[in-house]
């Protein structure tokens, strides 16, 4: 890789690192290329990225940013997860981790708060960004049906009325 090639990954490193709202180091002990890409695809699906890039050159890349304390854990062959929602990439690593043991979470951080081991764990146990919405949504859409269950009632109630009325004098 030469000084320009070396620039342009620090460059779209810290493109990321700006952009992102968590990032999740782990430390690859020998996964299998099947491995990776099961994992990368596991991440994309998620909304998330996973990447594997030389350290010296993460840690330039996070210089200026507010992920800055991470250049401590990049020791040994390192992969990044990133992503815009900070749960998904959790979650992912989390489990992936459960099932493979050849992935280490080292730690990570979200801004400025650094997270260790356990601290990844928790976020993974948060609901999703998606999940969150979806119960935001019912929560507000609970009231309204129950209003309209109320005013509906008593018309409901009265027509019951009017309809057994009426059969009682056909009868």
């Amino acid at each position: 890789m030469d000084r320009a090639q070396k620039s342009e990954v620090v460059s779209a490193l810290n493109r990321t690192f700006t952009e992102t709202s968590v990032v999740i180091v782990t430390r690859n002990l020998g996964l299998t290329v099947a491995q990776s890409t099961a994992l990368r695809n596991k991440m994309r699906e998620a909304g998330a990225t996973y990447k594997v890039s030389k350290n010296k050159l993460s840690r330039i890349a996070l210089e200026g940013t507010s992920y800055g304390s991470l250049s401590d854990l990049l020791v040994g062959p390192t992969g990044l997860s990133t992503s815009a929602d900070p749960v998904a990439p959790a979650k992912v690593i989390v489990d992936f981790a459960k099932t493979n043991d050849k992935l280490e979470i080292v730690g990570g951080a979200m801004g400025d708060t650094v997270l260790d081991v356990a601290g990844v764990k928790a976020l993974a146990e948060l609901p999703s960004l998606d999940e969150l919405r979806a119960k935001i949504v019912g929560l507000i859409q609970a009231p309204a049906t129950k209003v309209v269950q109320i005013v509906q009632a008593p018309a409901a109630q009265l027509a019951r009325l009017l309809s057994a009325h009426a059969e009682k004098e056909a009868a």
